[in-house]
């Protein structure tokens, strides 16, 4: 997913000043009103059609990306795909949905894995006042955090299909309907379904939450990564993973590891195996299929050591793409792990421990605080709107952390650790006048003042 466009205002992005965009009030995405557009399409005994992102090739792949045939594609709603369409049957699940064969979008779907734990957070991502029952009339909404905003999207259930079937996620039962639509809503904040192949699980997960992200390498994990998992867990966290980068896309490892994948972390549990405590964690490929076949996998003989109870509370035996395995062969197998919760207190192993919140909104604009990053010796400083910090401050003092490299995202998210002091953060883009909006969140164990004494540099 692009991050905001360069030399423009991101579309549908608020001033900072704007109090909409909340959970209670979130922004009308493109300015469309479901519930009038809902009332009007009843009115006039119409179904919804959406001009906005509507039923033909340019919502799929205007700049034929995906090498799909286009003319094979017919747009349905669900009443003509099944007799007895449902957004939900029998509940949300993780197994409820897979991968299809043309979409690259496992970052977004293995997100999609995470969000079905949490119905608080389901619920505010997918309203529950919606159906194909009484006032169905076409036309479906979805809340996404953007920017900083709640964003209320709608669509119409026209999905895309080649011989009466899904082209895109696909549902395992026939007639329910709630992943296809969730897609087909993310698709039009993207811009087509084509500009979601390929993606950021963070992107997903802050989209789903509007939370705290944290992202950890696995390689040489400098926390006790299986007790931090475990408390995210507790405290209704979202996470997931993503698998070593191979020499081709999606390769599939002897092991059952597809290479360049993201998982859902679906759990993590500890078991005795020999009067030993062996710390697990479970993992979901979104294929809906495809497992690890090492230790701990669904066929291994350990599960054989460890009593009755543990067996039958974590061992399944079915092929649905999800596994455990034990945190030294998750380290192993896993370059990073993503952790999306709505607060950030579950970082420390102390639960008196409180973090507070500061959000900053601010503006990058050419010639004014537009100054690009520290290598611009002679711009740098304009990114702070205070002209008190002149070029003097950047040439005789040195940044005491940073971000690393500037990465072509969206979101950058650091955790330091930092003496007791006063500290200027310096938000920036790679170069000189790129122009955007961009919010500064500054999560800390004590509450943080901004002051403009002698300070010290760190860039974000």
């Amino acid at each position: 997913m692009p991050p905001p466009r360069v030399n423009k205002k991101p579309k549908n992005e608020s001033t900072p000043n704007d109090n909409t965009g909340t959970l209670d009030d979130p922004l009308k995405f493109l300015d469309q009103d479901y519930q009038e557009l809902k009332k009007s399409c009843i009115t006039n005994q119409k179904r919804f059609v959406d001009d906005k992102f509507p039923p033909e090739s340019s919502s799929i792949d205007p700049k034929n990306k995906l090498k799909l045939d286009l003319d094979q594609i017919e747009w349905l709603r669900p009443s003509k795909i099944v007799s007895d369409p449902q957004i939900i049957v029998q509940g949300v699940s993780r197994f409820d949905y897979s991968q299809g064969s043309y979409l690259g979008n496992c970052w977004f779907l293995a997100s999609v894995g995470a969000l079905t734990f949490q119905k608080d957070i389901m619920d505010q991502v997918m309203p529950a006042d919606q159906s194909f029952g009484k006032d169905y009339a076409g036309i479906f909404h979805f809340r996404f955090w953007r920017f900083g905003k709640w964003i209320d999207v709608v669509i119409d259930d026209k999905l895309p299909t080649i011989d009466g079937k899904l082209v895109f996620v696909l549902s395992k039962t026939s007639n329910e309907f709630w992943p296809a639509l969730l897609e087909k809503a993310y698709a039009k904040v993207c811009g087509s379904y084509a500009d979601m192949d390929a993606g950021r699980v963070s992107e997903a997960l802050l989209d789903f939450t509007g939370g705290v992200h944290v992202c950890l390498e696995l390689e040489k994990p400098a926390i006790d990564l299986w007790n931090l998992m475990d408390r995210a867990a507790k405290t209704k966290a979202l996470m997931a993973c993503g698998s070593h980068q191979g020499e081709t896309s999606e390769n599939v490892l002897p092991n059952g590891i597809v290479q360049g994948h993201a998982y859902t972390v679906t759990g993590v549990f500890k078991v005795t195996c020999q009067e030993k405590p062996v710390r697990l964690v479970r993992v979901l490929n979104p294929w809906g299929r495809g497992e690890w076949n090492g230790a701990w996998s669904d066929k291994s003989s350990l599960w054989n050591k460890v009593s009755e109870k543990e067996q039958t509370k974590c061992r399944s035996l079915a092929n649905d793409g999800e596994f455990w395995m034990s945190m030294e062969d998750f380290t192993k197998n896993f370059e990073d792990t993503d952790i999306c919760c709505l607060r950030p207190d579950f970082l420390d192993s102390s639960s008196k421990c409180i973090w507070t919140t500061t959000h900053y909104n601010g503006i990058w604009e050419s010639g004014t605080t537009a100054g690009g990053c520290i290598n611009n010796k002679g711009s740098s400083y304009i990114n702070m709107k205070d002209e008190k910090f002149s070029t003097k401050l950047f040439y005789r003092r040195h940044s005491v952390e940073d971000s690393g490299n500037f990465i072509n995202t969206r979101h950058v998210m650091k955790f330091f650790k930092l003496e007791p002091g006063e500290y200027l953060i310096v938000p920036s883009t790679f170069h000189p006048n790129e122009c955007a909006n961009f919010m500064l969140s500054i999560f800390a164990k004590t509450e943080s003042h901004r002051r403009k004494k002698k300070p010290a540099m760190t860039y974000v």
